[in-house]
C-alpha cells in the first residue's frame, strides 16, 4: 500500500534515508552528488525544512520510503518541484504522478502562479512524467552543469 506523508523538521531522518537512496541510484538525474550528503549531519538535513514554506513529501510502501520530492517557493511568485525521485522497485505504479500532483497542490495551496522544475538534459522519463502533468519546456537557461557546457532544462505549468 502506498502513502505520501509529508514531512516536519524532526523527519529529517526519513528524509535523510530517501535522499541518499536517490543520490545512490540516479546520480545522472541530480546536480547534487552522494559524496556531498552522505557525511551530513542533522544542520544539513534540517536546511531543507527550514527553509520558510517550503514543502516536503515522501511517498512509502510498508512504511519504507520508496519516492521523495519537494516544493519549493521563489521570489518570481512561482513554486519549484524540486528533488523528485522514485526507488527502482516503485516505478510504474503511479508513485511519480502522485508525488508531482502533490506538490502542484501544495503550489495551488500557496497562491503560486505557476510551478516551475529543472530537469537534467537526457532524463526522459522524468521530463514524460512531467509532461503527463501539463509542463512544457521553455526557453529559459537553467543551471549550468559541472561539465560547463550544459545546462539543465527548465520546465514549467502554469496554475489556474
Amino acid at each position: 500500500m502506498l502513502t505520501l506523508r509529508t514531512l516536519a523538521v524532526d523527519d529529517w531522518p526519513m528524509w535523510r534515508e530517501a535522499r541518499l537512496a536517490a543520490l545512490a541510484d540516479a546520480p545522472y538525474a541530480f546536480t547534487s552528488r552522494l559524496s556531498d550528503w552522505q557525511d551530513g549531519g542533522e544542520a544539513q538535513w534540517r536546511a531543507r525544512f527550514e527553509m520558510p514554506d517550503s514543502y516536503n513529501v515522501v511517498a512509502l510502501m510498508n512504511s519504507r520510503p520508496v519516492g521523495m520530492a519537494s516544493g519549493l517557493p521563489r521570489d518570481d511568485g512561482a513554486g519549484e518541484l524540486r528533488s523528485v525521485w522514485v526507488s527502482p522497485e516503485a516505478r510504474g505504479h503511479g508513485v511519480g504522478d502522485r508525488l508531482v500532483v502533490a506538490v502542484h497542490e501544495w503550489a495551488a495551496r500557496s497562491g503560486r502562479s505557476a510551478l516551475k522544475l529543472a530537469v537534467i538534459p537526457g532524463n526522459e522519463p522524468a521530463v514524460a512524467l512531467y509532461q503527463r502533468h501539463g509542463f512544457v519546456v521553455t526557453d529559459e537557461l537553467g543551471s549550468l552543469l559541472p561539465d560547463g557546457v550544459t545546462r539543465e532544462q527548465v520546465m514549467v505549468k502554469t496554475l489556474d
